[in-house]
């Protein structure tokens, strides 16, 4: 009977630890936050461009925490609440301009105004015409320049995984008016050569993705996805896109460097060097596709590799296409759903005839060294698209986006699970004021 006591007594203290052990962390949590919860403060800022417009969707964020951040509305105005130290250091950048980095001090007392210098997006001035001597290359110093290039690739680019953690920001705009933007937060898994055809595969889980709208602007949109009534495929693909993850991923999977060189490095005729400056050289392939007179596309990829080493600085790939129907297409059921989708107007299409379609777009890539090895930093996509129907009703369509690398790991990566790839992304709808 006394063991059995004893036994009920250290039951019962051992509850206690327990209970108190609980309500030790629940005031220590509470302890921790408190600071937040007391000096939490809202900051205020203006970005403009150097003509003194206003920057629209701007992003603004935490170089520490990228996941606190917002976006600047039409008139270039952002307010930012958080309880950080007021000494830590945000981005503000904007596709097109250099990014700056600033404190939380800097927009303390009043709205400061920070004003964004024009950058010309990556390679737009490097790639030039070729002198006419240069073009000439001979089909073996050609060969034998693409195999120096090629062998370096092979050691930048090693066949070994590699965790990025980005922040990607998707932008669309109709007429040159912004209507919206995308941001993610996400951890990326490049695996080199495990896709199906030979390609990188890219493993991509969400961890927080922010919609920014003007309040207008979202309904309208959110009145022509409701109106069109998806069903089937189409209401498939809307709820892949809708998952914030898929346009994402997709951005970062172009670009292949290594993949679209390997590819192509035989097709001799289609190489030149396009333009050597200041230590560079410019190596650009082409090829183009002609289906019957109307649908006409023409790639071009850009290498710029350091005219010493043989090594790739940036890679830029662009697209052309042209769609002509001479007696006007008829676009019917999802594809014209689709079209709806895009369409901005305060009226859906219910009917529509093709007649042209013309479409541009860049994708360049920016690298990094680290350990040895060569890892992209950073992307940024232009595309410019116009469907125009026999009726000469056009639908333009713009879109702009970002992605920079804030983290980097190169040693002891292992693949993602499932689980965390197919994860519900947690979802923030901003509007700007």
């Amino acid at each position: 009977m006394r063991s059995f006591g004893m036994c009920n007594d250290h039951i019962l203290l051992w509850y206690n630890f327990c209970i108190l052990q609980i309500v030790m962390k629940k005031l220590l949590f509470t302890l921790a936050t408190l600071p937040t919860l007391l000096w939490a403060q809202q900051y205020t800022g203006r970005v403009i461009d150097q003509q003194g417009k206003p920057v629209s969707y701007a992003t603004v964020y935490l170089l520490q925490n990228p996941a606190i951040g917002t976006a600047t509305n039409a008139d270039g105005i952002f307010t930012l609440e958080t309880g950080v130290h007021p000494s830590a250091q945000i981005i503000i950048s904007f596709l097109g301009y250099e990014k700056q980095e600033r404190t939380l001090n800097d927009f303390v007392t009043d709205t400061a105004t920070i004003t964004l210098k024009e950058q010309p997006i990556a390679l737009e001035e490097t790639v030039v015409a070729a002198k006419a001597g240069k073009q000439k290359n001979k089909k073996k110093a050609m060969t034998t320049l693409l195999y120096k290039v090629y062998n370096q690739m092979l050691y930048d680019f090693p066949d070994e995984p590699y965790r990025s953690r980005i922040v990607s920001d998707v932008r669309m705009d109709s007429e040159k008016q912004p209507w919206g933007m995308e941001q993610m937060i996400a951890s990326v898994v490049n695996l080199p050569g495990k896709a199906d055809d030979g390609r990188d595969s890219v493993q991509f889980a969400g961890e927080l993705c922010k919609r920014f709208f003007q309040p207008a602007i979202r309904n309208r949109a959110d009145s022509i996805y409701q109106d069109q009534k998806l069903k089937g495929d189409m209401r498939k693909a809307a709820a892949a896109i809708d998952s914030g993850v898929v346009v994402h991923q997709g951005l970062w999977a172009l670009g292949n460097v290594r993949y679209d060189f390997e590819k192509s490095m035989d097709d001799i005729r289609h190489w030149e060097v396009t333009n050597e400056s200041e230590g560079e050289t410019v190596l650009t392939h082409t090829e183009k596709h002609n289906y019957m007179g109307f649908f006409k596309i023409e790639f071009q990829r850009h290498y710029i590799i350091d005219s010493d080493t043989y090594r790739i600085r940036r890679f830029s790939e662009e697209a052309s296409a042209q769609v002509s129907i001479p007696f006007g297409y008829k676009v019917k059921g999802l594809n014209l759903d689709m079209l709806n989708l895009l369409n901005m107007s305060n009226e859906s299409i219910e009917k529509f005839r093709l007649r042209r379609a013309n479409a541009h777009v860049r994708l360049n890539t920016i690298y990094q060294f680290s350990d040895g090895h060569l890892y992209p930093k950073e992307k940024n996509l232009v595309a410019d698209a116009l469907i125009t129907s026999t009726k000469r009703t056009d639908i333009p369509l713009n879109i702009r986006a970002t992605q920079r690398v804030t983290r980097l790991q190169t040693t002891n990566v292992t693949p993602m699970t499932p689980l965390q790839m197919t994860k519900r992304v947690k979802r923030q709808i901003v509007e700007l004021y």
